[in-house]
């Protein structure tokens, strides 16, 4: 985003002279990536991803709604990006702007279009109840390469999140029951692979010079960027050229075997994290059941000493009529 941050000509010559020395002002190499922290909220569907300065919060929700005449038997999935006016001064509130509408649907075709999510598991009801994904992205801090960040958020929120259980029945036999989750465990997102999108610049009038995951400076310098979207299988999800200078064949698929090795690594990564954040959910899960099954216990326990009282009133009652019965034959 050029409107972002002004630079003078000073400044862009500068920074041109160290990308050619092959350094960079934040102390990086050409193609050295910053360092990426995710953060899990306290809800399922919730991450906050960081890449240097830039920050991004995804969050996912689910409804039951009809689904599309041309696919009943599949879910939908809509995306939708807020940039918030504190993540960067070009920014503003209200209707979405053209960046906002262009990084969703980068999202949406590398995550859609190339099948990594299973539309056909969030089928309930064929033809009736499907569940629709929402997923919302805010923006909260514009430091460089957004959809580099947005791609990891989305992604670890799809990972985290969980549909409630839903049981078809009724009189009817087409009445769909949603279960709480202490009553049944929540349903995972089948997500087949994990496109994640790395951002090149170019800088120059050959674009020769090339730098991955640009920061925000650097985009106000560069004449051009090229977004790839990869899963870690090497396959290509989507492939985004945001205009600026021409670009060859040559160094396009070079920018693919780049973004390869550093998609890998960063897939490990969010795989990491998230199995620390299964097993913390998990812990928490067992210290939540453990006061229902205590309450079922007590009053299991209550029962059985109401059963017990009234086996005693009924075992007095009855010595208590022989006692009587007794006493009548002795008088007799």
């Amino acid at each position: 985003m050029r409107e972002a941050i002004l630079l003078s000509a000073n400044e862009r010559e500068f920074l041109v002279g160290a990308l050619q020395a092959e350094q960079r002002v934040d102390g990086r190499r050409p193609f050295d990536t910053r360092r990426l922290k995710v953060r899990f909220g306290p809800n399922d569907g919730v991450c906050e991803a960081q890449l240097g300065p830039t920050r991004v919060l995804s969050s996912v929700t689910a409804e039951l709604v009809e689904p599309f005449p041309d696919r009943p038997n599949e879910g939908s999935v809509r995306f939708s990006v807020e940039f918030s006016p504190m993540a960067s001064p070009s920014f503003e509130a209200g209707r979405p702007s053209e960046e906002a509408v262009e990084v969703a649907r980068v999202i949406e075709r590398s995550l859609k279009g190339s099948g990594a999510i299973d539309t056909e598991a969030l089928c309930v009801l064929s033809g009736r109840k499907v569940w629709a994904l929402n997923v919302l992205i805010h923006v909260l801090d514009h430091g460089g390469a957004l959809l580099d960040a947005c791609s990891v958020s989305v992604l670890c929120a799809l990972l985290s999140f969980r549909h409630p259980d839903v049981t078809v029945g009724g009189q009817s036999g087409q009445e769909v029951i949603v279960h709480p989750p202490h009553v049944k465990e929540p349903i995972q997102l089948n997500i087949h692979h994990l496109p994640l999108a790395i951002s090149f610049a170019f800088f120059e009038d050959d674009g020769e010079l090339v730098v991955v995951d640009p920061s925000l400076k650097e985009e106000a310098a560069m004449r051009g960027m090229l977004t790839v979207c990869l899963n870690p299988q090497g396959e290509l999800c989507a492939l985004q050229k945001a205009g600026g200078v021409a670009v060859s064949t040559s160094q396009i698929m070079r920018c693919v075997r780049i973004a390869s090795g550093k998609v890998a690594e960063r897939a490990g990564q969010m795989k990491a994290l998230l199995s620390e954040y299964e097993q913390g959910r998990e812990k928490n899960r067992i210290r939540r059941r453990r006061p229902h099954s205590a309450m079922e216990e007590e009053n299991a326990g209550s029962g059985s000493a109401q059963a017990g009282d009234k086996s005693t009133y009924h075992q007095m009652e009855s010595s208590s009529d022989e006692d009587s019965s007794e006493e009548e034959e002795e008088e007799e």
